[in-house]
């Protein structure tokens, strides 16, 4: 998950950890607990089934903003397909390997890396060797994760390059890759002098169950920048680990719209619909970010009657809203799974 760019369903956040060398304890994160607040009460679910024709129609235009002129649309659309579609996003993540632009071959890559597409392992070779350094780091991670570690070692270099934004990329594959080695690595990035370097360690080694590492997430969620917020509450769910949910729970009020929704969209993700009113509530914002934010945090929350709101969402006339709406719909649990 790069904040440099509008990632839209933080596939690239997507990993399970493996296990740390210290134990994960269930004692309480030793870290000042937010202020409480009233948050608006959740109605109970309706568990209504799931529309085939609007799922159709979300699968139909994840494919159609693959085609968008926008590179950061493409870029987006290969990470919706990659989370939502599985297998059947094996064109769109082939043909995103051969992009004009370097984001969109850095999502294919991540992408063809989570789905292990192991016949498109001489396209990612290829790529090891591109113009642009950020497509070589996820080339690396994607062959990698298609059993070919030939070059993974390249990335202890890449992490003490002297651009910041190589070494946050790097720390952002390093956690996908979800390896104890990669921690040795990373516990030698922890005091970079880049902000947004240091954050992006802090969440590779929190989804690898590292506990000092979440207290540094804990202590961004609380940060004056409400982007540091917004980053540190989604990368403080990467293991779902519900003893974080306090600190989550206490953003779903507060001055900043954006920082309550993706509060909303976290608890999602920890399987919880507390955030569910927070996001209806934005659905017909007069701001698109507000907009696209309460997609992503209903698919997170996964109620099926959220369909109602989500298909006028995907006939938004924001392209990246249309995009937010169709992977949500596709995200939806069958009736009495939500939450599970």
């Amino acid at each position: 998950m790069n904040r440099q760019t509008t990632a839209l369903v933080c596939v690239l956040g997507l990993a399970a950890g493996c296990a740390h060398d210290k134990p994960q304890s269930n004692a309480p994160v030793n870290v000042s607990m937010p202020a409480p607040a009233p948050i608006p009460a959740v109605p109970p679910a309706k568990n209504e089934p799931i529309d085939a024709a609007l799922a159709d129609s979300a699968k139909r235009e994840i494919r159609q903003a693959f085609l968008s002129n926008d590179p950061i649309i493409r870029a987006n659309a290969i990470e919706a397909a990659q989370k939502t579609l599985g297998a059947d996003a094996h064109d769109i993540v082939q043909a995103g390997l051969k992009d004009k632009a370097p984001v969109v071959r850095f999502a294919s890559t991540m992408a063809a890396g989570q789905l292990q597409l192991k016949d498109l392992h001489d396209q990612l070779l290829a790529l090891a060797s591109d113009p642009d350094q950020k497509v070589q780091i996820g080339a690396r991670f994607a062959l990698h994760r298609v059993g070919d570690v030939r070059l993974s070692h390249d990335l202890e270099k890449t992490a003490k390059s002297t651009d910041p934004r190589i070494r946050e990329q790097t720390a952002l594959v390093l956690g996908r890759l979800g390896e104890k080695s990669a921690l040795k690595i990373l516990a030698l990035m922890v005091n970079d002098p880049d902000t947004d370097v240091r954050i992006q360690v802090a969440e590779s080694m929190w989804i690898m169950g590292d506990e000092e590492a979440l207290q540094v997430l804990v202590a961004g969620s609380v940060s004056k920048f409400a982007d540091d917020q917004m980053y540190c509450l989604q990368a403080i769910t990467g293991p779902k680990d519900r003893r974080v949910e306090p600190y989550v729970r206490g953003k779903l009020t507060g001055p900043y719209t954006e920082v309550c929704l993706v509060a909303a969209r976290a608890l999602g993700e920890l399987g919880m619909d507390d955030g569910y009113t927070v996001a209806m509530q934005s659905t017909r914002s007069k701001e698109p970010r507000h907009r696209f934010l309460s997609a992503l945090a209903l698919g997170a929350i996964g109620r099926s009657d959220a369909q109602s709101s989500l298909a006028t969402l995907l006939k938004d006339p924001e392209p990246s809203v249309r995009l937010a709406a169709a992977t949500a719909v596709l995200e939806l649990k069958p009736p009495g799974t939500a939450g599970m």
